[in-house]
């Protein structure tokens, strides 16, 4: 009798002791694969800081800058599944994966999608030295000195780089491609005039926008942006249908314990839904979403998918 009580106890003591810890009990790591300013700084920065309150501890934002996402990407599948790193990944995590002859990590089975956080327009952006007032003046710039022009981003495979040889494709211009490790680095170059265009995920160059040291031309929405109320689309801009966008979200490490997976969705959306966050992310340019972990799954594979089809067939190096 008593050896089946003591095994009974040996039993039960793991699921007690479960059921009393409390997650998370240390501070959480969130990887983010550019640099600060970036548009996914701003959002994992935005969210960090409501998690912080919420959990009473500390969200460690941790940019890892670097081939264009790569580092950081690389870094979090690598991380242990245990809830206390999690990163703010968009489409260059994606995009990476299908660019990296030998790629360190595959898009969709290395992570444990947690939620989607925000889609937001890409900008056109250009110099204030380039004499252009619309995108048309720039498509007409570009073909009459074909070759000279050039666009920026943070990198080779970065969601900048794909948004700006989409437009490149799509206008039949020949610009050169300038890849940068850090947005500072890339306003600083652009207000020289050194580099002269750069199709920014809106949250990231708003800053200069309202400065004035940078000129936006159109968004990249089929419907125009509260942030920039007057500013065209590049759509009815000279070309019809064209769409860039960008989006972010929250995954862990594959094999993250389904429970923290459901508590961070919970959580996380929770603070989407709340008013000041939604009218903080407004005022930079991005729009709050919902979803569900396996709604966030499905609209990568399809994003994953599209991807493939576009560097194939714009004929994007693969590295």
């Amino acid at each position: 009798m008593k050896i089946l009580i003591t095994a009974a106890l040996c039993l039960v003591a793991p699921g007690i002791a479960l059921a009393q810890t409390k997650y998370p009990d240390k501070p959480i790591r969130m990887i983010v694969p550019f640099s600060p300013g970036s548009a996914s700084d701003f959002l994992a920065r935005t969210l960090g800081q409501k998690l912080n309150e919420l959990y009473a501890q500390q969200i460690v934002i941790d940019n890892r800058a670097g081939a264009g996402g790569v580092i950081g990407s690389t870094l979090l599948v690598k991380a242990a599944p245990d809830g206390y790193t999690v990163g703010m990944i968009g489409q260059p995590h994606l995009i990476n994966a299908i660019l990296q002859k030998d790629a360190p990590y595959r898009a969709l089975e290395d992570i444990a999608p947690v939620a989607q956080v925000a889609a937001l327009p890409n900008v056109l952006v250009v110099a204030p030295t380039l004499p252009v007032k619309t995108t048309a003046d720039l498509i007409a710039l570009a073909k009459a000195r074909p070759g000279e022009l050039n666009f920026g981003s943070l990198g080779i495979g970065a969601s900048s780089h794909i948004a700006g040889e989409a437009f490149k494709a799509a206008a039949g211009i020949n610009i050169a491609h300038v890849p940068f490790k850090n947005v500072g680095d890339i306003f600083t170059e652009m207000v020289a005039g050194r580099v002269h265009l750069y199709m920014f995920p809106l949250p990231a160059a708003m800053p200069m926008l309202k400065d004035g040291k940078l000129h936006v031309l159109a968004v990249g929405t089929l419907q125009k942006v509260p942030a920039l109320p007057g500013v065209p689309t590049i759509a009815e801009s000279g070309l019809p249908g064209f769409q860039s966008q960008s989006w972010f979200g929250v995954v862990g490490p594959a094999k993250l314990p389904r429970a923290m997976v459901m508590q961070l969705q919970k959580d996380i959306v929770g603070i989407l839904q709340q008013s000041d966050t939604k009218e903080r992310f407004l005022r930079q340019g991005a729009d709050a979403v919902v979803t569900t972990p396996e709604e966030f799954q499905k609209m990568m594979q399809a994003e994953f998918a599209k991807f493939q089809k576009l560097v194939r067939e714009a004929g994007i190096s693969t590295l």
